[in-house]
Protein backbone atom coordinates (compact mmCIF):
# COMPACT_ATOMS: atom_id res chain seq x y z
CA UNK A 1 0.00 0.00 0.00
CA UNK A 2 1.45 3.34 -0.96
CA UNK A 3 0.49 6.64 0.76
CA UNK A 4 0.45 9.88 -0.88
CA UNK A 5 0.94 13.06 1.47
CA UNK A 6 0.96 16.59 -0.21
CA UNK A 7 0.58 19.52 1.67
CA UNK A 8 0.74 23.47 0.97
CA UNK A 9 0.36 26.97 2.59
CA UNK A 10 -2.05 29.30 1.51
CA UNK A 11 -2.99 33.01 2.14
CA UNK A 12 -6.78 32.21 0.77
CA UNK A 13 -8.63 31.62 3.93
CA UNK A 14 -10.28 28.62 4.71
CA UNK A 15 -13.65 29.39 2.60
CA UNK A 16 -12.03 30.25 -0.60
CA UNK A 17 -9.20 27.43 -0.04
CA UNK A 18 -11.97 25.50 0.42
CA UNK A 19 -13.61 26.30 -2.95
CA UNK A 20 -10.15 25.59 -4.51
CA UNK A 21 -10.41 22.03 -2.76
CA UNK A 22 -13.55 21.10 -4.77
CA UNK A 23 -12.04 21.88 -7.73
CA UNK A 24 -9.02 19.22 -6.65
CA UNK A 25 -12.25 16.78 -5.82
CA UNK A 26 -13.26 17.51 -8.92
CA UNK A 27 -10.47 16.83 -10.99
CA UNK A 28 -9.56 13.59 -8.85
CA UNK A 29 -13.04 12.31 -9.56
CA UNK A 30 -12.55 12.86 -13.54
CA UNK A 31 -9.29 11.02 -13.65
CA UNK A 32 -9.98 8.65 -10.76
CA UNK A 33 -13.28 7.87 -10.42
CA UNK A 34 -13.36 9.11 -6.73
CA UNK A 35 -16.25 9.46 -4.54
CA UNK A 36 -16.35 12.45 -2.22
CA UNK A 37 -18.01 13.88 0.68
CA UNK A 38 -17.70 16.64 2.76
CA UNK A 39 -16.98 16.20 7.02
CA UNK A 40 -16.90 19.16 8.25
CA UNK A 41 -13.95 21.06 6.58
CA UNK A 42 -12.35 17.75 5.70
CA UNK A 43 -13.45 16.44 1.96
CA UNK A 44 -13.01 12.37 2.25
CA UNK A 45 -12.46 10.78 -0.80
CA UNK A 46 -12.87 6.99 -1.97
CA UNK A 47 -13.10 4.52 -4.54
CA UNK A 48 -12.24 1.23 -5.48
CA UNK A 49 -8.46 0.50 -3.92
CA UNK A 50 -8.01 4.14 -2.79
CA UNK A 51 -8.84 6.01 0.23
CA UNK A 52 -8.20 9.32 1.91
CA UNK A 53 -8.95 13.00 3.07
CA UNK A 54 -8.10 16.65 1.79
CA UNK A 55 -7.96 18.75 5.13
CA UNK A 56 -8.97 22.26 4.91
CA UNK A 57 -7.43 25.01 7.18
CA UNK A 58 -7.18 28.66 7.55
CA UNK A 59 -3.46 28.78 6.11
CA UNK A 60 -3.25 25.19 4.96
CA UNK A 61 -4.32 22.48 2.88
CA UNK A 62 -3.36 18.72 3.37
CA UNK A 63 -3.97 15.50 1.10
CA UNK A 64 -4.13 12.66 2.29
CA UNK A 65 -4.57 9.31 -0.21
CA UNK A 66 -3.96 5.77 0.75
CA UNK A 67 -3.72 3.73 -2.59
CA UNK A 68 -4.45 0.22 -2.29
CA UNK A 69 -1.59 -2.81 -4.08
CA UNK A 70 -3.06 -2.28 -7.66
CA UNK A 71 -2.75 1.71 -7.80
CA UNK A 72 0.55 1.63 -5.97
CA UNK A 73 2.41 1.45 -9.10
CA UNK A 74 0.98 4.35 -10.24
CA UNK A 75 1.62 6.39 -7.10
CA UNK A 76 4.71 8.91 -7.86
CA UNK A 77 1.93 9.76 -10.64
CA UNK A 78 -0.57 10.37 -8.48
CA UNK A 79 1.15 12.71 -6.44
CA UNK A 80 2.73 14.54 -9.22
CA UNK A 81 -0.97 15.04 -10.44
CA UNK A 82 -1.96 16.08 -6.89
CA UNK A 83 1.21 18.42 -6.41
CA UNK A 84 0.84 20.29 -10.02
CA UNK A 85 -3.20 20.47 -9.07
CA UNK A 86 -2.83 21.48 -6.01
CA UNK A 87 -0.14 24.53 -6.43
CA UNK A 88 -2.70 25.64 -9.48
CA UNK A 89 -5.37 25.44 -7.59
CA UNK A 90 -3.89 27.65 -4.14
CA UNK A 91 -2.49 30.78 -6.59
CA UNK A 92 -3.46 33.47 -5.43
Amino acid sequence: MARIIVERTHTLGRALAREKAEVLAAKLASDYGVRCEWQGDVLEVRRSGADGRIEVEDDRVRVLLNLGLLLSAMGSSVKAQIEHALDKALKV
